[in-house]
C-alpha cells in the first residue's frame, strides 16, 4: 500500500512538472537543457570569462512625452559612468554597456549622448528593431538607412575592412527574429536571416527569449543559422561555431544563458527560469552569476573561453536603480573577485562587437588570451564626443 502511495505521489509530481513546463513554454527548450547538463566540457587551464551586457534601450517605452525620454537618457548619461568607472577587468577595461537602439525611436539628441559615452569607453551602440507586418524591401531599406545614420551622424558601427560595408549587431524587438512567433506578429518577414546578412548584420544577440514562444530549441550556444525562403524561425537549430572549421550559414547567433535556477527560487520554492534578464525583479544575484559562468557557452573546441551575454531593458524607471546602482556594483564586484583571480579565471568585459570578434578568432584557431582579439575582424567605431 505504501509503495502504491509513493507511485501516486510520483505521478502527481510528474504531472505538475509537465503542467508547469507547458504553461511556461519550457517544452521548447527543457530537453536540450537536460542534455547539456550531462555534457559539460572539462577545462584544466585558466578559463577566460567574456562578459557582455546588451540593452534593449528604448527611451520611448510606453511614453509619448519627450521630457520623459530626456530624463531617461540623462539618467544613464549621468549615472552609468559613475558606476562603470569603479570597475575593471583583467585587461584594465571598464564594463562596456551595449546600447541596442530602436530604429523607430531615433532621436539625434539621444544618440549624441550615447555616442559621447561610447567615445569615453563606456560601451558601444548597435541596432534594435520593432516591426510588424513588414516586407523584405522595406526592411532592407530601413536597416541600411539606419546603419548609415548611426555611422555617419554618430560615429557608431564598424566598417568591414574588405568590403567597406557598415556592419551591425542586432536584437529583434519582441523576440520575433525570423518571424518566429506562431501567429506571425511582430515581424512578418520569412527568411529574415538572409536579409540581415545582406544589410550588414554580423551577429544576432536576440536569444534567449524564454518564456516567449519565439524561444529556440537550441540553447546556450554560439552557432550559424541559414534562412530558408518561405520559412520562418530558421534559427531554431544550426551549426555550432567550431575551432578550426569554416563558417557555415547566413548569420552567427550568440545566445545568453538559459536554464533552471535551482538556487534562486520562486516564493513557492520552485526553480525559476534563468533567461539572462537583469532588472529589479530579476536582480544579478551571485548565484545567477555563477550559473551564467557554469552554463559554459563557448565556441566548440575552445572551452576555456566562456561567453556570457545578459540583457535588460535599461530605460524602464523601475529597473534603473538595479542597473545603475548597488545591485549592478555588487554584480561587477563579484565577477571581479571570484572570476578574475588570475589563476583559475581571467575576466574580460567586452562589447557585442568584441565578443563576435573573439568568437571568430576561436573559430580561426587562435589561442591564448582573448584580449588579443577584441578587434580581430571589425575595428572599434570612432564615436563622437559632445
Amino acid at each position: 500500500m505504501f509503495s502504491v502511495f509513493i507511485i501516486f505521489l510520483f505521478i502527481i509530481g510528474l504531472g505538475s512538472f509537465f503542467f508547469v513546463v507547458k504553461k511556461k513554454n519550457m517544452d521548447l527548450w527543457i530537453f536540450s537543457y537536460f542534455r547539456q547538463l550531462f555534457n559539460k566540457p572539462e577545462v584544466n587551464t585558466t578559463k577566460h570569462v567574456l562578459f557582455c551586457f546588451v540593452d534593449h534601450y528604448e527611451p520611448q517605452w510606453r511614453n509619448d512625452d519627450i521630457d520623459v525620454e530626456r530624463a531617461r537618457v540623462d539618467r544613464w548619461f549621468k549615472d552609468y559612468p559613475l558606476m562603470a568607472e569603479k570597475h575593471k577587468d583583467s585587461d584594465g577595461h571598464m564594463p562596456k554597456h551595449c546600447f541596442f537602439y530602436p530604429e523607430e525611436e531615433y532621436r539625434h539628441e539621444h544618440l549624441a549622448k550615447l555616442s559621447d559615452m561610447c567615445y569615453r569607453g563606456f560601451g558601444e551602440i548597435e541596432i534594435h528593431l520593432h516591426h510588424d507586418n513588414d516586407t523584405a524591401e522595406n526592411f532592407s531599406t530601413v536597416m541600411t538607412n539606419f546603419a548609415n545614420t548611426l555611422h555617419h551622424e554618430h560615429g557608431a558601427l564598424p566598417v568591414h575592412p574588405e568590403t567597406g560595408q557598415i556592419m551591425y549587431a542586432f536584437i529583434h524587438g519582441n523576440w520575433a527574429l525570423d518571424n518566429s512567433l506562431p501567429d506571425g506578429s511582430q515581424c512578418g518577414i520569412d527568411n529574415e536571416l538572409s536579409l540581415l546578412k545582406e544589410t550588414g548584420c554580423y551577429v544576432d544577440m536576440t536569444l534567449p527569449s524564454a518564456p516567449s514562444l519565439a524561444q529556440t530549441s537550441k540553447i546556450n550556444s554560439i552557432y550559424y543559422a541559414t534562412g530558408k525562403p518561405g520559412a520562418c524561425k530558421s534559427h531554431d537549430d544550426g551549426v555550432d561555431v567550431e575551432n578550426g572549421k569554416a563558417s557555415s550559414g547566413d548569420l552567427m547567433l550568440i545566445q545568453g544563458p538559459l536554464g533552471l535556477a535551482t538556487k534562486w527560487r520562486t516564493p513557492k520554492g520552485l526553480p525559476r527560469i534563468e533567461n539572462s534578464d537583469v532588472r529589479a525583479t530579476m536582480p544579478p544575484l551571485n548565484s545567477r552569476v555563477d550559473q551564467w559562468v557554469n552554463s559554459h557557452i563557448h565556441v566548440k573546441g575552445r572551452p576555456e573561453w566562456i561567453f556570457i551575454k545578459v540583457h535588460t531593458h535599461g530605460t524602464q524607471e523601475a529597473d534603473m536603480d538595479t542597473l545603475l546602482g548597488q545591485p549592478r556594483h555588487n554584480m561587477h564586484t563579484y565577477l571581479e573577485t571570484k572570476y578574475n583571480d588570475g589563476e583559475n579565471y581571467l575576466l574580460h568585459y567586452v562589447s557585442a562587437r568584441e565578443m563576435y570578434n573573439i568568437a571568430k578568432a576561436a573559430e580561426a584557431g587562435e589561442v591564448g588570451n582573448p584580449n588579443q582579439y577584441r578587434d580581430y575582424i571589425l575595428n572599434k567605431p570612432t564615436f563622437k564626443s559632445l
